[in-house]
């Protein structure tokens, strides 16, 4: 930058600039101290040191061999191997951020940390203390499958398509990142826009990187099932298109011995079946044709799985905690329907649904209501707010909700007893304000004339069941929900292109929130088809305080601004709120050794491996004999 600087004030002839710039510039090289590692933190110090071995919770020793299987529910299957792009439905395992079976990234997250990312294509990462660009030194060794060097020039290929050509995300993600510097082959910097957004430094190493040899001559966007060319650990060994995807462990990977690679991606072989739904899904679990399952379903939890397989420990089930912030899933608006404009009606359907029922009668009091974005975490709000998020608040005064700062945001309560009349009364009186009355047994607006239908848009049976009680009691209000299910590939094309009235739709969150908040929220993505931003929020109030989590240096500012967002969110009622668990419920053949030690945020299936011993067990045909 000095050079740059002198060369343009010499040609100016402002000699008189140069001193006094050589002066800032030297002060921050004093106070902007870089720093050279294998790790990044979001804040704090990295858990594991510049010479750990492995993860705690791998086994280095764990052996390699054998096959798993893994089911996807779909009824549409899959028609593309480019997971990067709207267009089209990818295969599973090929991933669209961060490091996946097929594509790596310059770097990758531990499961036992809020957010740290150790170095894997890049060998070291730099940065200085603000934070306004990151160097990433790649590793010499890297190759793609082919034999080809990962260099610098894939990197800054990789990331001027995604962001150009790719899905709406990597534009919303890095949004901030305003030069991309190629220095040498193994180096190259990433320059930050002025402001603080300390995640940049993190998420640019989430970039899966692709060869550019190989797409610079193809059409990117352009949906088709030619196999794809990675760097990860495995690679595409056959595609049957549709129906299934099999991988084939790489075995000269040319980062097997790296440390955050010890103990992982251990079996030969991952195959992907697809599945028309959870009903013949399960029983093909059952009868062993494929391996691992995690179960969604209370009800099929509580009663399906039992038997000789699981009285004869041949198959396992079981239900192991976790720390994961579990988001928000719910009953989601598309507030750009002139219907859930107004925030009396979207506040008023909310009482029609009645959790304390569903969760007893369908449920098997098994789920917690949601009563945060950010439930399960420290980043949820409680209570009224505190003075920190009083003061981030203060600017917007006037455009959020008063109740914001005196009430509690709780969601609709009844006795579960299925007597809602309490709550539509409530609801009726909400939409009387709103301009809406009962006229001839139908919802109907007092001014235009507009009767209260809409749909529900759904590709899961298994929320038909949870649907059709809402829809009872909303009938009760005047209110006609038609309940519609589609296919797979229809359901996702009609949410991308935001043509829907309602979903049971949800929005995950990570322990440390960052960039990701605005394609979810953000009033830019409300009209990119493709985004996150599926209610259509446009709302100055929570671009602010998207803007504060972003910019939060330190871990209690970052739960006060997330704290701050979730109130607005709540009440503001978006959404109608479902429900969460905080465990990981599991279904698999008893083949399996696995690492003594869980990560804190969820089980980490890719610490697995083939327990040959147990493996026999399940072969020989007495123990699996009337299964």
């Amino acid at each position: 930058m000095l050079q740059h600087s002198f060369a343009r004030w010499f040609l100016c002839g402002i000699l008189t600039f140069l001193a006094a710039g050589f002066q800032v510039s030297f002060a921050n090289q004093q106070t902007n101290s870089n720093h050279i590692s294998h790790a990044i933190a979001m804040h704090g110090e990295a858990k594991y040191p510049q010479d750990f071995q492995h993860f705690e919770y791998a086994n280095p020793s764990a052996p390699k061999g054998g096959n798993i299987r893994l089911a996807v529910i779909s009824s549409g299957g899959f028609d593309s191997l480019n997971p990067f792009i709207v267009k089209g439905i990818s295969a599973a395992g090929l991933g669209y951020l961060g490091t996946s079976y097929l594509y790596e990234s310059l770097t990758s997250r531990a499961h036992d940390e809020p957010f740290t990312e150790y170095g894997r294509i890049a060998s070291k990462i730099e940065w200085p203390d603000d934070r306004s660009y990151v160097i990433y030194h790649l590793n010499p060794a890297a190759r793609f499958h082919d034999g080809k060097p990962i260099t610098s020039a894939d990197v800054e290929y990789t990331f001027k398509l995604l962001t150009t050509q790719g899905h709406p995300l990597y534009r919303t993600y890095y949004k901030n990142i305003n030069q991309v510097d190629v220095i040498d082959a193994h180096t190259i910097r990433f320059n930050f826009e002025e402001g603080d957004n300390r995640e940049l430094a993190l998420i640019v190493g989430q970039l899966p990187i692709l060869p550019k040899h190989f797409w610079e001559n193809r059409d990117f966007n352009k949906t088709n099932m030619q196999l794809p060319l990675g760097s990860g650990p495995y690679k595409v060994k056959s595609v049957d298109p549709g129906r299934s995807i099999t991988y084939e462990r790489v075995t000269d990977y040319w980062g097997a011995d790296l440390a955050l690679n010890k103990g992982l991606y251990n079996f030969d072989e991952i195959r992907f079946d697809y599945y028309r739904d959870d009903t013949v899904a399960i029983e093909a679990l059952k009868a062993g044709e494929y391996d691992y399952r995690e179960e969604n379903s209370a009800k099929n939890w509580a009663t399906l799985y039992n038997g000789r397989q699981f009285e004869q420990k041949l198959m396992v089930r079981e239900a192991t905690p976790n720390s994961n912030p579990t988001g928000m899933q719910a009953f989601v608006y598309n507030v750009r329907r002139d219907l859930f404009s107004d925030t009396r009606v979207r506040e008023a359907l909310a009482y029609a649904f009645d959790f304390e029922w569903t969760n007893k009668n369908l449920f098997y009091d098994t789920y917690a209501r949601t009563k945060s974005y950010f439930s399960n975490s420290d980043m949820a709000a409680s209570g009224l707010p505190s003075e920190d998020e009083l003061a981030l608040l203060a600017p917007y005064q006037g455009q959020f909700p008063e109740r914001v700062l005196s009430e509690v945001y709780h969601p609709p309560k009844t006795a579960g007893d299925g007597n809602v009349r309490r709550n539509l009364g409530a609801a009726m009186k909400l939409l009387k304000q709103a301009g809406w009355e009962i006229n001839n047994k139908r919802l109907t607006h007092t001014q235009t004339g507009q009767v209260f239908d809409f749909e529900l848009l759904l590709a899961s049976p298994s929320f038909e069941r949870v649907g059709m009680p809402f829809r009872k009691n909303l009938q009760r209000l005047g209110i006609n929900m038609t309940v519609r299910m589609v296919d797979t590939q229809q359901y996702i094309q009609r949410v991308r292109s935001f043509d829907f009235d309602m979903i049971i739709g949800g929005f995950g969150q990570s322990s440390s929130p960052g960039n990701e908040q605005r394609d979810f929220w953000h009033s830019s993505q409300a009209d990119h088809q493709g985004s996150r931003n599926q209610i259509g929020i446009k709302n100055p109030v929570i671009d602010g305080l998207i803007d504060e989590v972003i910019s939060a240096t330190n871990r209690d500012e970052l739960i006060t601004a997330t704290r701050a967002l979730d109130r607005i969110l709540l009440w503001n009622f978006y959404v109608i709120p479902n429900w969460h668990i905080t465990s990981d419920r599991l279904v698999y053949w008893n083949k399996f050794g696995r690492p003594g030690i869980i990560p804190k945020y969820g089980v980490s299936l890719d610490t697995w491996w083939i327990d040959s011993e147990k493996l026999s067990r399940i072969n020989r045909p007495d123990d699996v004999k009337g299964n």
